[in-house]
């Protein structure tokens, strides 16, 4: 008899995210990362997957933290903030990443005023990018895992 393993699946933030609810509660809402971490666990928790959360100022973190899960989990959930619009390290280190990869941002990227904010770099090393609806963007993206995981059987 086999015993059916449980899906994991990592929740990466980047720079910045530590500070959610009191950065630019227009742009990214009132909640704090904490919070939002509990509330995206608790949801993985209903579709019966274990999620690992990690934020980090520090961009080699980040890279580091995506080789460790590269091969350990069955789907990757990644804001990386502001590395968004210009780090190819992180880009090069999602490439290696075997399981689907979903970038989520709280705010509308391509809605932004800024232009260098409109452009994500990692979008094309990403199964789907989901941006601007808050943190229901992130349940959707879990969502659109699960079905995945349906289609494959």
């Amino acid at each position: 008899m086999s015993i059916a393993r449980k899906r994991t699946i990592a929740l990466l933030h980047g720079v910045n995210l530590d500070m959610l609810g009191d950065r630019d509660p227009e742009h990214y809402g009132v909640i704090k990362l904490g919070e939002l971490e509990s509330e995206v666990v608790a949801e993985a928790r209903r579709y019966d997957m274990i999620c690992h959360t990690f934020q980090t100022n520090h961009e080699g973190e980040l890279v580091e933290k995506i080789h460790e899960y590269r091969k350990r989990v069955d789907g990757m959930l990644i804001n990386p903030g502001a590395w968004t619009h210009y780090s190819y390290a992180i880009h090069d280190a999602l490439e290696l990443v075997v399981a689907p990869v979903m970038e989520v941002h709280l705010s509308d990227v391509a809605g932004r005023k800024e232009e260098w904010r409109r452009h994500s770099v990692i979008s094309d090393v990403c199964d789907i990018t989901i941006s601007g609806k808050g943190v229901k963007g992130y349940f959707e993206a879990i969502r659109w895992l699960v079905a995945r995981f349906k289609e494959q059987g």
